[in-house]
């Protein structure tokens, strides 16, 4: 079950991203390929997006900003012990109805198709240190998913999805506590 679970949290990871930083994420999640696709999963077990991609909803986001999102990225075991992101993918999308769609069929679940790549424009990308702590800058202002998925101790696989919505101004600073 937490293989799956763990499969869920990169599938939507994918669908937040983008295509084209699908390289980036699957350098961290072992059995997936830079085509996105997921080496154990059969292809038929895809969800198939409803929502198109909204071309002037993104029109009209900013790409890049003043803003910074800035936070731990922490998963609590079964046993009480917490694991931190070591060297994670953590992304940071708008929340558009678009990716909302991906997060709330991932979160139940399913394997979402892969996002458009248009998308990935607008998803800023960072990597935690070895105590999980990220910081991302460069963002514009707006309301944000902040995504990613921890390493389970002795090769157990990834932990669930952990998401978080967040909301910056220009030039501010938010700090996400990404843990579950």
């Amino acid at each position: 079950m937490r293989q799956w679970q763990g499969w869920a949290g990169v599938v939507l990871m994918m669908g937040l991203v983008g295509c084209e930083s699908i390289q980036k994420v699957a350098d961290n999640f072992p059995g997936m390929s830079s085509e996105g696709t997921i080496a154990s999963a059969p292809a038929d077990n895809t969800v198939k997006r409803e929502v198109p991609f909204p071309v002037e909803t993104y029109a009209a986001l900013s790409k890049t900003g003043t803003a910074t999102v800035k936070g731990r990225l922490a998963y609590k075991l079964t046993s009480g012990q917490t694991v931190y992101g070591d060297h994670e993918k953590v992304s940071i999308a708008p929340a558009t109805e678009y990716s909302a769609e991906a997060a709330d069929k991932a979160l139940a679940g399913q394997r979402v198709e892969p996002a458009d790549p248009r998308a990935q424009a607008y998803t800023h990308m960072t990597t935690t240190d070895g105590n999980g702590y990220f910081t991302a800058t460069g963002i514009p202002a707006g309301t944000f998913y902040v995504a990613g998925t921890v390493a389970l101790p002795n090769g157990q696989g990834r932990s669930p999805f952990i998401l978080k919505q967040v909301r910056v101004k220009e030039g501010g600073s938010v700090n996400v506590d990404l843990s579950r």
